[in-house]
């Protein structure tokens, strides 16, 4: 599962399915990564506020 997420975020695909894939969908996907790392980021900060303070 780890290693499926990992290719989701780094762009690891292989899938010959991921080379036809419209603009629209790639779009989708970038979003996607962009609120993940958003997120892992706003977790990160309010772990670190809540150990320093």
């Amino acid at each position: 599962m780890i290693q499926k997420f990992l290719s989701y975020i780094t762009f690891w695909k292989k899938d010959e399915a991921a080379n036809s894939a419209n603009f629209n969908l790639k779009v989708m996907h970038g979003i996607n990564k962009i609120s993940i790392f958003m997120f892992l980021l706003a977790v990160i900060f309010l772990v670190i506020r809540y150990l320093v303070a």
